[in-house]
């Protein structure tokens, strides 16, 4: 049996986070190829440190998005989040673009040709998630840490509180009753702030941010409250830690409540199944709990490079399920092209989209008019409620 009563924990990390400067940056430029070129191929890594970027990977795609781009485009980035410090300014650092041309192994394995369907960019095994306990189908504990960030940062971009810099990160522990959360027992937050700030003063900037997210009377105690419990930190970003993308993949995802295949999102291109699985397994889940068919689901599937058809699919409801999950798997699988070719033309992937998620995660917000979190769409309740 599951357990129905415990503390549960999950953290967030803001856009001026060393790793999610880097994702932003390597998702920016997935961006500017697909804009160009809606079937690019693009697997870009950025390395943030002390006033230095580095750019590494393959692409293949339109030669309009040159080198001279992909610098412009990390500076973009790095402003627009607002660094303008003197360990990591978007002007002053030095970009370093090392990419090249995608290997002709991989492009062979993974074109269409003939009667051969477009197959995965890789082999790996993804997962998707939904749960009830949130209007948004996901953990409470992750959506309070991401919400109370973000309101932080959209104070500080409106010159607010001009006193906290952008590096910052949150954590949220809440107490489960009968398998639903019912109140917070600690919350953390740590924020870059600059030299002249107290503590306190740190203090009364981020309290009301947490009070305005954590739902009426789940305040944890004062003593609970842990408000940069080191005292300082003042050096951040890249200048205080080195940031890579793809290190924050719990984060992205669904804060350690569910299971992770491994594979990072940002700077890749839908082609890779890391990506697209990924994101169509969270809209299957999502869709699956918002039928009414479960109250949580995971589903998972594993791919092999070059082959379109998907290897297994799994449904997993954790004991709150109301329908039969081996039916489900096979509902599932006829209700939707899962191979990567299908993905992308189901959830629309190839578009400028990606580096809007590579902050506060991609999981659990409002699908856009331009096809933005197509994988939040609620479209397929209907079909499965049918089915059942």
């Amino acid at each position: 049996m599951s357990r129905e009563n415990y503390l549960f924990t999950s953290e967030s990390v803001s856009e001026g986070h060393p790793d999610k400067v880097s994702d932003q940056i390597s998702d920016a430029i997935v961006d500017k190829f697909l804009a160009a070129e809606p079937e690019s191929r693009v697997a870009v890594e950025t390395l943030t440190t002390t006033n230095r970027v580095v750019l590494a990977g393959e692409v293949r795609g339109p030669e309009s998005i040159t080198s001279e781009v992909m610098e412009q485009t990390a500076r973009d980035v790095v402003r627009a989040i607002g660094y303008e410090q003197e360990g990591f300014h978007w002007k002053n650092m030095q970009v370093e673009v090392l990419v090249h041309g995608q290997s002709s192994d991989i492009a062979m394995g993974v074109d269409a040709a003939g009667n051969k369907d477009e197959g995965a960019g890789d082999q790996g095994i993804m997962f998707g998630y939904a749960t009830n306990e949130t209007e948004s189908l996901m953990p409470a504990t992750l959506e309070f840490s991401h919400n109370i960030l973000k309101s932080m940062a959209e104070e500080r971009h409106s010159s607010n509180t001009p006193e906290l810099g952008p590096d910052s990160k949150s954590q949220v522990t809440l107490r489960y009753e009968g398998g639903k959360p019912v109140a917070a027992t600690s919350v953390v937050v740590s924020t870059q702030h600059n030299a002249s700030v107290s503590q306190q003063r740190v203090r009364e900037i981020v309290l009301p941010h947490i009070q305005k997210i954590l739902p009426d009377g789940w305040m944890p105690p004062e003593e609970e409250l842990y408000i940069n419990p080191t005292g300082q930190f003042i050096i951040g970003g890249p200048d205080g830690d080195a940031g890579l993308t793809g290190r924050k993949i719990i984060v992205d995802t669904y804060g350690g409540a569910a299971q992770h295949g491994g594979g990072a999102f940002s700077g890749k291109d839908p082609t890779k199944v890391d990506r697209s699985a990924a994101y169509v397994t969270r809209y299957l889940a999502k869709n699956v709990v918002a039928a009414g068919l479960a109250d949580r689901c995971t589903i998972q599937l594993a791919y092999a490079i070059g082959i379109s058809k998907p290897l297994s699919l799994y449904v997993d409801f954790h004991q709150t399920g109301h329908v039969d999950p081996a039916k489900l798997e096979r509902v599932l699988a006829e209700v939707m092209d899962l191979s990567p070719r299908g993905i992308r033309q189901h959830l629309g992937l190839n578009k400028p989209i990606y580096k809007r998620t590579a902050a506060y995660g991609h999981f659990g917000r409002n699908p856009e008019a331009d096809g933005g979190f197509s994988w939040e769409k609620t479209d397929l309740v209907d079909v499965l409620k049918a089915e059942f």
